[in-house]
């Protein structure tokens, strides 16, 4: 079944999911793209950065909680957690996991090329992932 709206979701919804919303949106022109986390705080300036790289601006994004989203607006929902625990959403829409690695670290060794690194192949993996079910869906 094709969906008609797509919400992503992570726990900050600051890197994999506001990367995979502004991916989805160049994509899927018409179709409602939205994203969410359990416990929302900035968009990541890295993930500004490489999807500028993409072609894709989200400077004026902002990190959203997962309790605004409203349930019947959404016809499908992708978890992007790996290692920590993804949000619980409530409603009937159809679920895919995506676990991809958080590419934001507290991490004093590495560098912002390292960051940046880390960024860009979360951003390339959501981007494969995206095409493959425009492939299979759209």
């Amino acid at each position: 079944m094709k969906p008609e709206s797509i919400l992503f979701l992570c726990v900050a919804n600051s890197a994999r999911s506001q990367m995979a919303e502004g991916l989805a949106r160049a994509m899927f022109p018409g179709l409602r793209v939205q994203s969410a986390g359990s416990r929302p705080s900035r968009v990541n300036p890295y993930a500004i950065e490489v999807l500028a790289e993409a072609g894709i601006d989200i400077t004026g994004r902002t990190s959203k909680s997962v309790e605004t989203i409203d349930p019947a607006s959404v016809d499908l929902v992708i978890t992007l957690c790996a290692e920590e625990v993804c949000p619980l959403f409530l409603g009937k829409a159809e679920r895919l996991h995506w676990p991809i690695p958080d590419p934001a670290s507290d991490d004093p060794t590495l560098t912002p090329e390292d960051l940046r690194g880390r960024f860009r192949a979360g951003r390339d993996e959501i981007r494969r992932r995206l095409e493959q079910l425009k492939t299979e869906r759209f």
